[in-house]
């Protein structure tokens, strides 16, 4: 397997907030997490952990939500 997109997780102060996911997301998240803590050497690293850095990275690498972000600002 290659490298994958996700680094290194970086703690920072969170806010709790509840989601609900279809099973098979979930079960692709923690084969995600176990392939994650293996590469960097993290094992056991909880699936929800890695959450904030995937929607961040998503968020990150959406060229048009930064277009738009860009042009409006925020409130």
């Amino acid at each position: 397997m290659g490298k994958l997109k996700l680094g290194a997780l970086v703690e920072d102060k969170p806010v709790k907030i509840s989601v609900e996911l279809p099973a098979a997301i979930y079960r692709d998240l923690v084969a995600y997490a176990a392939a994650h803590g293996a590469e960097n050497e993290q094992p056991n690293q909880p699936p929800e952990k890695l959450v904030a850095p995937i929607l961040a990275m998503f968020i990150g690498a959406d060229r048009e939500f930064a277009k738009a972000r860009r042009d409006v600002p925020a409130p």
